[in-house]
């Protein structure tokens, strides 16, 4: 795991050599009003943003990721908690607009539903559309998709926050 002062020389390079995933294809820009910092971001890479409204991203976990060991032995699988705490970080991207000072968390998670088993390796686009906004709640239509068939579908809420410090 990364500490708290390796955190703070974000991002890792190449030429630091560490056995924790390659967090290096992230810059800062893609923290995008998250308050997350490695090793908790999973959205590796953003494809697409609509600022205030959509985001398309990327993700994959990678077979040596600590989480595979007892999730399940001989049979790795995504825990779908990982997959939607993945497309809530894809919300939340699809959320921040560079004028805002908010950072968004989870605040309700509605429907979500898992089509099938998702495996280390395997890419996984993550989309999230805006359905509407009430006050500081935003509520997102979510959907996790491999090789072109959908994994994962549900709706999250976001609570938007002003950033403390």
């Amino acid at each position: 795991m990364l500490t708290a002062e390796e955190s703070d020389q974000w991002p890792v390079t190449n030429d630091q050599q560490s056995d924790e995933p390659d967090h290096s294809s992230l810059v800062p820009d893609h923290f995008l009003g998250l308050p997350h910092r490695p090793p908790f971001i999973f959205v590796r890479k953003v494809l697409a943003r609509d600022p205030g409204v959509s985001a398309e991203c990327e993700t994959e976990f990678s077979k040596s990721d600590p989480m595979f060991a007892g999730h399940f032995p001989g049979d790795p699988l995504v825990p779908g908690v990982i997959l939607t705490e993945a497309l809530a970080q894809t919300a939340g991207i699809a959320a921040h607009r560079e004028d805002s000072e908010k950072r968004f968390l989870l605040s309700a998670i509605r429907q979500m539903k898992f089509l099938r088993p998702v495996r280390p390796g395997e890419k996984i686009l993550l989309r999230a559309r805006k359905l509407g906004e009430v006050d500081q709640l935003l509520q997102f239509e979510v959907e996790a998709i491999v090789d072109g068939e959908p994994v994962a579908t549900g709706q999250l809420v976001l609570n938007a926050l002003k950033s403390e410090g």
